[in-house]
């Protein structure tokens, strides 16, 4: 939603400051720059990147306009989900857990979290960390690193379409000079004729410099900017699974695991320790939403 108020606000505050010097909006209407700088863009998108992290691209910047999913709701609805995992294994022990992690669609846990279980990677990643844990023979240490590398694997997948829409972003100024060197060839073609039809000419090529800058700084390198955020957000989510299981594996209490999952959440999306007393103890947090960003994990 922010992204979209945003985008007016740039569309407004530009052509409302060229309307206001007297500025003829019919001139910036130059469909065949706009169809030379985007479809330059595109190509060069094409050129450089195989075809998943192109539609990574496409996803993250439909999930831009849905906004981040991770949420005090979705963390509260996690905290919430880990404490009911940490006192089935502390009633019944770890064995127990066996078929949870093995079928999670199934389990009595998971099965109540239908937001966790719709994030993949978030499911694999603890399943498969638990899964190593009931197996025994295994150092928290260890276990621990293997949480960093998943991570880090992640978190470098999710960077590379960031990094190819930047590449795009800084091309987009070079495109916008190809289509004004087009347009004085084509004025250079035009000259003797009437001084009218030159100027028109001239302010053509003028307008493709004008949109290569502008869809550079005022679109594609904050969407960038912005996908860097969300990616950022999906790697807290992530930490703060790793904290909690990887402190009731090495023995911590259930509420003590769950406190240190809390206190690696971001500060502006951390449920206070009352409000995750009350949704683990079963006064409910609002349902998370789904997050769908992470579906392409």
């Amino acid at each position: 939603m922010f992204a979209i108020i945003g985008a007016v606000v740039v569309l407004a505050a530009v052509i409302g400051g060229y309307l206001m010097e007297g500025g003829p909006l019919m001139v910036l209407v130059q469909p065949a720059e706009l169809l030379i700088i985007l479809g330059a863009a595109i190509g060069t998108l094409l050129i450089a990147n195989p075809l998943p992290v192109v539609m990574k691209i496409v996803k993250g910047l439909l999930g831009v306009l849905k906004g981040s999913p991770y949420t005090k709701a979705t963390y509260l609805e996690t905290l919430k989900m880990l404490s009911a995992l940490f006192m089935l294994a502390r009633k019944n022990g770890m064995v127990k857990l066996e078929e949870d992690v093995e079928n999670p669609e199934k389990s009595q846990v998971f099965s109540k979290y239908p937001a966790f279980l719709a994030n993949h990677h978030a499911v694999h990643f603890v399943c498969d960390t638990l899964r190593m844990a009931i197996s025994g023979g295994v150092q928290p240490f260890d276990l621990d690193q293997m949480m960093e590398i998943d991570m880090d694997v992640h978190h470098h997948e999710a960077t590379v379409p960031i990094s190819a829409l930047s590449t795009v972003a800084d091309a987009l100024p070079g495109l916008g000079i190809v289509a004004a060197v087009l347009g004085v060839v084509i004025t250079m073609g035009s000259l003797g004729g009437p001084p009218e039809e030159i100027g028109h000419k001239v302010a053509a090529a003028l307008v493709g410099t004008f949109l290569g800058i502008l869809l550079c700084y005022g679109f594609l390198g904050p969407l960038a900017s912005n996908l860097t955020k969300m990616a950022d957000a999906e790697t807290d989510y992530f930490r703060c699974l790793r904290n909690g299981v990887m402190a009731f594996v090495k023995g911590s209490a259930p509420a003590l695991a769950i406190e240190f999952a809390r206190r690696s959440i971001p500060g502006d999306v951390r449920p206070s320790f009352f409000e995750t007393e009350a949704a683990c103890k079963g006064g409910g947090a609002a349902p998370a939403a789904v997050p769908e960003a992470a579906e392409a994990a």
